[in-house]
């Protein structure tokens, strides 16, 4: 069944607890990571394409990760968001006005590398182009290929879908929000956790978008998707749900090899 809220806003809370379940999870060392041991420097910071004709894109570095020694660096969670049409364009600094891009600009210490492309204007979503960037991060930065997350909002929802339906071993939870998926891949997606918003209201993308696509996934045995409907709430639903610290505590129970706590 899917979860009518509108949880309360409380961001001050993630950062210790997000630390408390990243201790749990065992940080590996990253000596066991082809990252290189160059100082980091902590903030968010727009990035050139990686390729020709490849997005811009911000990196968000957190504050704790660039205080590790470089000799002693463990390896740490990322996440990439997909942002949504209204943010397209040349200006990268546009992809911070929504999700969790936002949340990292407003707070240092955000637990997440964080990956925010952007889309180029009348474009939609190019995997390949996505995955160079991740690729790169993966060669550059101490990331734990075990916790990789994938989000996004509209049309960043639904490449989210895509995406994960695509390389369903990539990742270790995803989160589209307000996104439409297609039920053809549904049967990818059965061994990913899934979390998926949508407003009940919403006359832009219709929430039968992520009702469909949890039906689909549960028909074909899945059994680690959930959906939570904002009550009278328009296309807007990313602004409750990336304020919510329920939902970066959820992505990081989660690890391809291992899960802590309920699935």
């Amino acid at each position: 069944m899917p979860t009518l809220s509108r949880r309360p806003v409380r961001l001050a809370i993630l950062a210790p607890l997000a630390l408390a379940i990243a201790g749990c999870a065992g940080m590996t060392s990253a000596s066991a990571n082809p990252a290189p041991d160059a100082p980091l420097v902590a903030g968010q910071f727009p990035q050139a394409p990686v390729e020709e004709g490849g997005y811009e894109w911000q990196l968000h570095v957190p504050r704790a990760l660039a205080a590790q020694d470089p000799e002693d660096r463990k390896l740490w969670p990322l996440m990439i968001f997909l942002h949504g049409s209204g943010e397209r364009g040349s200006d990268v600094a546009r992809v911070k006005v929504h999700g969790p891009p936002k949340v990292a600009d407003a707070d240092p210490d955000f637990p997440f590398i964080l990956i925010s492309p952007l889309l180029p204007s009348d474009e939609d979503w190019n995997i390949e182009k996505l995955r160079a960037i991740l690729d790169r991060a993966l060669q550059s930065h101490p990331v734990d290929p075990d916790r990789i997350y994938l989000t996004g909002l509209s049309r960043g929802g639904h490449a989210t879908w895509r995406w994960a339906a695509q390389e369903p071993g990539l990742f270790a939870a995803i989160a589209p929000v307000a996104g439409r998926g297609d039920e053809a891949t549904a049967c990818n997606l059965t061994e990913i956790p899934v979390w998926a918003f949508h407003g009940d209201r919403d006359d832009v993308v219709v929430p039968e978008g992520s009702f469909a696509m949890s039906r689909a996934i549960r028909a074909c045995g899945g059994r680690r998707s959930r959906l939570t409907i904002y009550p009278d709430l328009g296309h807007n639903s990313w602004d409750p749900a990336y304020a919510d610290p329920a939902l970066y505590l959820w992505l990081l129970k989660h690890r391809k090899m291992s899960e802590i706590g309920e699935k």
